[in-house]
């Protein structure tokens, strides 16, 4: 039977630390092989999130387990305990597996064992996690990365495929899929965090792009250049890319891709438009352009990603009304007025 021992302390995400228990605490009736030995190790009654914990051991019995799972770390800024990082750190020297779930990475990076490796943690914190410690090779698109015997997952959701994944290793698809079905979630997901990341225009500010970002945003469906946008900001190309990397921590295409993929993932989520439409109305050109880059940046081709998150009920008609409108026709309409009013509103360039 293989042990799994959660580590827990004041300060853990009671969100991933409850996935945890249910995967590897709770054998489904339809599994026939020894399930795990779980043990929640602590030291002593703990805080987490809401809930007072009373763990079964204390640290001393991590090193002791097969695999240790170190849960997400509420609060990034803090210095995990050294207690809690000692352990790990002495697990994974006795030969554990050791994991952590969303910002649990933060924990395992304190105890040095993402040194030199791949890793990742919630999209949010992938820079923070890289910043503080740089010999961590961070990787902010993928939902979790197997590492040898030290794995990481993205945040929440991406925590259950990572637990998914151990299961898997452990005794095999099927099983890993019964598992899956047990808790009403998919076996494996295609693709990245990046499908969930928010990536907003950068707030109006007095830098010199304050008035260039919404003027782009605007015109995502004409063929945009460098030139055309150092042209508009009114500086030099040159000029134009140190601003972007000052301000987006990228260049001007990269950052003008990137809207147009958000912008096609607004419109596969609300509208029933066909990818070719999608690619024009973002200025991609054409649909295998389209999606070429989609898949690059998002992880997953355009249906894919319409099928997981395409929007049950579409927008409501210009006068509120919401009889004899399916959600399809409404979304259709809404995308052949986008494409009316950016035709009919078309500035000359300036």
């Amino acid at each position: 039977m293989t042990s799994v021992a959660l580590a827990v302390t004041d300060g853990m995400l009671h969100f991933e630390l409850g996935l945890a228990c249910e995967v590897f605490g709770s054998k489904p009736d339809a599994v026939r092989v020894p399930w795990y030995d779980l043990a929640l190790c602590g030291p002593g009654a703990v805080r987490v999130g809401p809930f007072r914990l009373e763990p079964d051991h204390g640290f001393d019995r991590l090193p002791h387990a097969d695999t240790v799972i170190v849960p997400g770390w509420a609060d990034i800024d803090r210095e995990p305990p050294a207690d809690l990082v000692d352990a790990v750190r002495a697990a994974h020297e006795a030969g554990a597996r050791v994991a952590s779930l969303c910002t649990g990475a933060f924990v395992l990076a304190a105890a040095g064992l993402l040194d030199g490796r791949r890793a990742t943690t919630h999209w949010a914190h992938t820079r923070a996690l890289a910043a503080r410690h740089p010999r961590v090779r961070v990787d902010p698109d993928v939902l979790y990365v197997d590492d040898g015997r030290v794995l990481t997952s993205a945040g929440k959701a991406a925590a259950m495929d990572l637990c998914l994944h151990l299961v898997r290793l452990d005794h095999g698809s099927s099983v890993a899929n019964t598992v899956a079905r047990n808790l009403v979630v998919p076996p494996h997901r295609d693709g990245g965090q990046a499908q969930f990341v928010s990536t907003p225009v950068p707030a109006p500010d007095h830098h010199p792009l304050a008035e260039l970002f919404p003027w782009v945003i605007e015109r995502l469906d004409r063929p945009l250049t460098v030139e055309d946008l150092a042209r508009r900001a009114r500086m030099s190309s040159r000029n134009l890319g140190r601003h972007f990397r000052s301000v987006t921590g990228t260049t001007p295409l990269q950052w003008l891709l990137i809207q147009r993929i958000r912008h096609a993932q607004e419109l596969l989520e609300t509208t029933d438009a066909g990818v070719e439409a999608i690619a024009a109305a973002t200025g991609m050109g054409t649909a295998t352009t389209l999606r070429r880059h989609f898949n690059r940046t998002v992880g997953v081709p355009p249906d894919a990603y319409r099928r997981t998150f395409r929007s049950r009920t579409g927008p409501a008609p210009a006068d509120g009304s919401t009889e004899g409108t399916t959600p399809g026709a409404a979304a259709a309409g809404t995308m052949d007025a986008w494409q009316q009013r950016a035709t009919a509103t078309r500035p000359t360039r300036n």
